[in-house]
């Protein structure tokens, strides 16, 4: 499984290495979100989290679809910045259609490959969005009522709240990271450069790689889902991120211009378990298709209804394969009025090793 980018007879220069203020701001609100993905972060996220006046903490759950289990789109900029300020007056700049489908991918998530109608334009992608927002729990449904009613107000909401993180913990932590980022991105420039395309995305991450043949050029993405789209006539983008392991993000919707985020390199995550413990747990995710589940469950919590049309399965299907994840240990449930909502156990998967956890978290 990959995300492949057709960059046949991309000019170099078309490809960008660039720190990007907004999608680190995604990252590190996402590490907010999902403590647990980001164990090397526990410092950071437990001492920002608690500094969070409660109004602020309150808008962000409001918001969370954004980044909790997946990264919308509009966080990914094709054009990086200066400054955060910069780049949310580009997100101005987007037609509502295009920007409330991005916001609510959440809602498209099983179609995004075939670039789903909006929202605003498509009576049935209304109502998928209004009927998996409800699973979400009440304020997250209401506000994406309020988005489909009201998408300008909305937006500004969204600018506001990402302005208000900006001032209260964002603006100092980038002014801490940047200048590392934004060496990442001088170096694999320079790589390009001197060295070639091949070089620079090597030193991107093992999980990406140049392939060439009779058919062309293209970037190719590790990861545990199926993606193609063509940086033709827009150009690719790389945006370094110091918040983001083990995440690597390849925005490959219909329409966009690729962007790939991925992590600076960083050390490795450690654990270990008794042996019975390991096998039993391995085995419970060895099968294909809980594998797959994986990627979604560790993102985020999710509904047996939404699993099966994101994956094209049965819902007594996906039951199964949850009874024997949850058996093994590997699965917490909570339960949202007639919806039960489950999830991967981040820290517990950490400890069967890094490397499947940088895979499903990929």
């Amino acid at each position: 499984m990959s995300v492949c980018i057709d960059i046949t007879g991309l000019p170099r220069e078309r490809i960008v290495f660039g720190p990007s203020p907004l999608a680190e701001l995604g990252a590190a609100l996402h590490a907010l979100s999902e403590p647990a993905h980001h164990a090397r972060l526990h410092g950071w996220t437990t001492t920002t989290a608690a500094g969070l006046k409660p109004e602020l903490a309150d808008r962000l759950h409001e918001a969370d679809f954004l980044w909790r289990s997946t990264r919308s789109d509009i966080l990914l900029p094709p054009r990086p910045r200066e400054t955060l300020a910069e780049e949310l007056d580009d997100l101005d700049r987007m037609a509502d259609e295009k920007y409330v489908a991005a916001a609510l991918e959440i809602s498209c998530a099983s179609l995004y490959n075939a670039g789903a109608p909006s929202p605003l334009v498509d009576a049935r992608m209304r109502d998928r969005a209004l009927d998996l927002a409800a699973a979400r729990g009440p304020r997250q449904a209401a506000f994406v009522k309020r988005m489909l009613l009201d998408p300008p107000g909305a937006r500004a909401w969204i600018r506001r709240l990402l302005e208000d993180c900006d001032a209260a913990f964002f603006g100092e932590t980038w002014q801490r990271v940047r200048v590392q980022l934004a060496a990442d991105a001088r170096h694999k420039t320079e790589l390009l450069k001197h060295k070639g395309l091949a070089e620079a995305v090597a030193a991107v991450s093992p999980a990406v790689a140049l392939e060439q043949d009779e058919r062309g050029s293209r970037i190719v993405v590790d990861k545990l889902t199926h993606g193609r789209t063509s940086a033709a006539g827009t150009g690719l983008t790389f945006i370094p991120t110091a918040f983001g392991w083990p995440h690597l993000f390849a925005l490959h919707a219909p329409g966009w211009q690729p962007v790939v985020q991925y992590p600076v390199p960083t050390g490795e995550l450690g654990g270990a378990a008794p042996v019975d413990v390991v096998k039993a747990r391995l085995e419970a995710v060895a099968h294909p298709m809980r594998m797959r589940l994986c990627r979604s469950l560790a993102r985020g919590a999710y509904t047996t209804s939404e699993l099966a049309d994101a994956y094209g399965i049965s819902a007594p299907e996906v039951s199964r394969h949850l009874a024997v994840m949850k058996k093994a240990g590997l699965l917490t449930t909570q339960r949202r009025g007639r919806y039960v909502l489950h999830q991967l156990d981040v820290a517990v998967v950490a400890r069967l090793g890094s490397d499947f956890l940088e895979r499903v978290l990929r």
